[in-house]
């Protein structure tokens, strides 16, 4: 991160680190962040500094799906170098060259001197020592600390709170306001008041009626001063805790680099050289490039010249490459992977080997394939944000950019990205037993009523805003992804959070049909105790029956066992029989936060019918 203010001494130095995943994910551009001297919000890209060489992240499958996508939102993304790692920061040579930049926010500050605590801007304040200090009138000097209150909405505006406006409510406001804000010794929003001298005062726990608040303005402080725009859904302000979960939900969309078809692999080819070969008209200009220029005659080996001219054209007219959707595409590879031979390694600096195994004992009932991926490399890019209401993808792990994304950059036309490499299992159901599955009469009605569970959760969402509800075989494969890394977790040494889940998922009416699970690691080797990831999977059926063991009975049954999102008075609309004591993990290892899960339809629980479940114990 970038000083927001001068420092004493040789030069400024960053106000803090954070990790370069963490750039992608939790602290992407609009996030508020928490530094030792300060309350920041991190620019947006069109601020990173780019003093330094941008590494570029490259993945054409990924690349192609977003340009398209993002057309359709109206925003552009560059053909060459659309991915790029995050500007990193040099600690030992600080400079306003390398860097993130952030700015101060919230601009409103809050007196630490308990017989004051007077409410004041920024620029009310006196700056000593990095740290901002309120002249009392009572008492000396005191350090003041950012208000732990914004106001945002759900697509992603962020602005200051109105206290002023706040504590008058519908009186007209004072000429000369000042306020005080009070907390009581819990917290609470019910102890929490905000008065004024002139008398006005009003209780916090009313901003959380909605309807009295303001509308949103529509501020973007993050993308600059240009940056504001109207609020065109009319939504009211909402009252948001700068710290909470619910303040910045990243969408990341992520893809494995799998080998290509002919096709695609021409045109990526051609695409990696499009500078050399962007002007060229004939299949003779071609073979004459192939000769002067070395890394042209290297990218288009194995390929005809007059191949390449069509490529070269097509990429001129704008047509796009015919692309399976990223996991259709991935699950194609991964299902059509040879059986692993003794002593095969995978080749140096493969991005992707994996091999079909039959465990010892075979394959547990109900499992078609096992196959383990020695070698995977996943492209992370983040492609926008939301605030209050979590966003959902759709079954191939893509959002709907047109709806409800707030922007990274005003003018920036690249995403930030990371790349892991790693190892994982994946394992795929038989699609005859899910299907069978899917049509008992038990399954139909659990499907009944976690569908009435979605459509309460939804309720209020626009209908172009309403995602498709995932199906019960989403519910089994979510849930059993789950089970599985818990296992892993508590038998081979991997920290929980190391592992994660990938769901690959269409109905049987699509083509292809997917029933499928990822578990990948970004920590290849020997972190476990008994080995990598890999070596675990030749010990499925162990683990497998080891996760259903951990499915069967919840410390919370059979209150867990026996919950139903219809009609829930807990509004835990999203979830069957799932809770901190049997199937929640760490949100970084999940995709869907903690949601769309049922262990009951993975394995017979306390109270409910043995034919719900796809796995007999």
């Amino acid at each position: 991160m970038k000083p927001r203010r001068a420092r004493r001494g040789a030069g400024p130095r960053p106000d803090g680190a954070v990790r370069l995943s963490q750039v992608v994910t939790t602290y992407g551009p609009g996030a508020m962040l928490d530094l030792v001297d300060a309350a920041v919000l991190v620019s947006g890209l069109d601020y990173w500094s780019r003093g330094h060489e941008a590494k570029a992240v490259d993945e054409p499958r990924l690349r192609d799906v977003l340009a398209r996508r993002l057309a359709q939102a109206g925003r552009t993304l560059r053909r060459e170098q659309p991915f790029l790692l995050p500007p990193a920061g040099d600690d030992s040579d600080p400079s306003k060259s390398v860097g993130i930049q952030v700015l101060e926010f919230p601009k409103w500050f809050v007196c630490q001197n308990p017989r004051c605590r007077r409410l004041v801007r920024a620029t009310g304040l006196e700056l000593k020592r990095n740290r901002y200090v309120h002249r009392c009138d009572v008492g000396g000097p005191s350090e003041c600390v950012p208000v732990r209150f914004v106001g945002a909405c759900p697509h992603g505006h962020l602005e200051d709170w109105p206290w002023i406006r706040f504590a008058h409510g519908q009186n007209p406001t004072c000429e000369a306001p000042q306020l005080t804000l009070h907390e009581g010794a819990s917290g609470d929003f019910s102890e929490i008041v905000v008065r004024c001298a002139c008398g006005g005062y009003r209780r916090l726990r009313d901003a959380l009626t909605r309807e009295t608040n303001p509308l949103c303005s529509g501020e973007r402080p993050w993308l600059g001063t240009e940056g504001s725009e109207a609020c065109s859904s009319g939504e009211r302000l909402r009252l948001l805790v700068r710290t909470a979960s619910n303040a910045y939900f990243s969408q990341v969309e992520s893809a494995l680099s799998i080998p290509s078809g002919e096709t695609e692999a021409l045109m990526d080819r051609v695409l990696s050289v499009w500078d050399v070969l962007n002007k060229v008209s004939s299949a003779d200009e071609i073979a004459m490039l192939r000769k002067l220029v070395d890394r042209a005659g290297e990218a288009l080996s194995g390929f005809d010249n007059d191949a390449v001219l069509q490529a070269v054209r097509a990429e001129k007219a704008g047509v796009p490459i015919e692309r399976d959707p990223l996991r259709t595409a991935e699950y194609k590879e991964l299902i059509r992977q040879p059986a692993e031979r003794k002593g095969e390694l995978a080749p140096d600096g493969a991005d992707f080997f994996a091999r079909s195994v039959t465990p010892k004992g075979g394959l547990p009932a109900g499992i078609a394939r096992l196959v383990l991926a020695s070698k995977l490399r996943e492209v992370r890019v983040q492609v926008g944000f939301t605030r209050i209401d979590f966003p959902t993808p759709d079954l191939q792990g893509e959002y709907e950019l047109a709806l409800r994304t707030a922007p990274l950059g005003m003018n920036a036309d690249w995403l930030p990205a990371s790349e892991v490499r790693g190892e994982g299992i994946f394992i795929e159901l038989d699609e005859q037993a899910v299907r069978a599955w899917e049509r008992r009469a038990a399954v139909k009605e659990r499907g009944r009523e976690l569908l009435a569970g979605f459509d309460e959760q939804f309720k209020a969402a626009p209908p172009e805003a309403r995602p498709d509800f995932p199906g019960v075989r989403f519910y089994l494969l979510h849930s059993l992804a789950h089970l599985l890394m818990s296992a892993l977790s508590l038998e081979c040494g991997y920290a929980a959070s190391a592992i994660r889940e990938r769901i690959y998922c269409a109905p049987a009416d699509d083509e292809p049909p997917m029933a499928g699970i990822l578990l990948s690691t970004g920590t290849p080797g020997t972190e476990g105790t008994l080995g990598g990831l890999v070596e675990q999977g030749r010990h499925l059926r162990h683990h497998l029956a080891r996760a259903l063991e951990l499915g069967s009975l919840c410390s919370n049954d059979p209150v867990c066992a026996a919950h139903s999102p219809k009609g829930d008075l807990a509004e835990r609309y999203l979830e069957g029989s799932a809770c901190h004591g049997c199937l929640f993990i760490a949100e970084c290892s999940c995709e869907r936060f903690n949601r769309y899960l049922d262990r009951g339809l993975v394995v017979p629980t306390i109270g409910r019918d043995p034919s719900l479940a796809y796995f007999e114990v």
